[in-house]
């Protein structure tokens, strides 16, 4: 079943690439960069982030994205990072769809 998604979303090779740090279950602090955010404020009422670690491209491994739902400060300068629940199957599926593109898009340049 296909669905149909027009969700704005950032990729531009040409900015400077956006790092965050997260703390892992371990206590460490550990880099990633912002490979994707999508609107979903329309759909889900929040936007999303896919996260890559920072060097994991430079690996010929297989690479874990993470997706988290992002909800901004008032201020616009920074929010909180939430897990998306595993059975949020919409939002799942829109989040796949908008990265099946992203993947496309980029292939194509």
């Amino acid at each position: 079943m296909g669905h149909e998604h027009n969700h704005e979303h950032e990729h531009d090779e040409n900015e400077e690439a956006r790092i965050i740090q997260l703390v892992d279950d371990a206590g460490n602090e550990v880099d990633f960069e912002v490979l994707l955010t999508i609107d979903g404020q329309e759909e889900f009422g929040k936007s999303y982030v896919l996260l890559l670690p920072v060097g994991a491209e430079d690996d010929d491994a297989e690479v874990e994205i993470s997706a988290y739902s992002f909800t901004q400060n008032a201020d616009g300068t920074e929010g909180d990072l939430n897990p998306i629940p595993d059975d949020a199957e919409d939002e799942w599926a829109m989040i796949e769809d908008v990265f099946n593109q992203f993947v496309a898009d980029s292939e194509e340049e």
